[in-house]
């Protein structure tokens, strides 16, 4: 266990545990307008979706009192593996502390998030994260 969470591991051990576990569940924290500006991860070659439960409320970012509830509706098992993803793996880390400490035993971080690091010129996309690395994505 890593600091309140079952660890991190990187988008392409996360696409290899959403194909290998079919109790394995992707879960984005990022808010609606990131995922319609930005774009989304694409599960369909899994025959899966990603459940978007937002970490904060857009716009005044504050912390969404229903995340936990609406993780539950979608995560039946406290064993099952829950895949947390956000813009670039801050988010994530503390929606994967907060369910396991309500009882989730698998919730891991996906490290660079969905858009990754800023690279020298303040910008994403270019270093790390689930783009980066080719995965399926979509734009909204």
């Amino acid at each position: 266990m890593s600091d309140g969470y079952a660890g991190d591991v990187t988008p392409k051990q996360a696409w290899e545990m959403l194909s290998a576990e079919p109790g394995a569940l992707l879960i984005d924290v990022r808010t609606q307008a990131e995922f319609n500006y930005v774009g989304v991860t694409d599960l369909s070659p899994l025959a899966k979706q990603a459940h978007g439960i937002p970490w904060k409320t857009f716009p005044g970012m504050t912390d969404n009192p229903d995340f936990a509830d609406c993780v539950s509706v979608v995560a039946d098992q406290k064993d099952q593996a829950l895949l947390f993803i956000c813009r670039s793996g801050v988010r994530s880390i503390a929606a994967a502390q907060h369910m396991t400490a309500r009882g989730y035993t698998r919730c891991y971080n996906v490290l660079g998030g969905f858009e990754g690091d800023k690279d020298d010129n303040d910008h994403r996309g270019t270093v790390n994260g689930w783009k980066v690395d080719g995965l399926p994505w979509r734009q909204n």
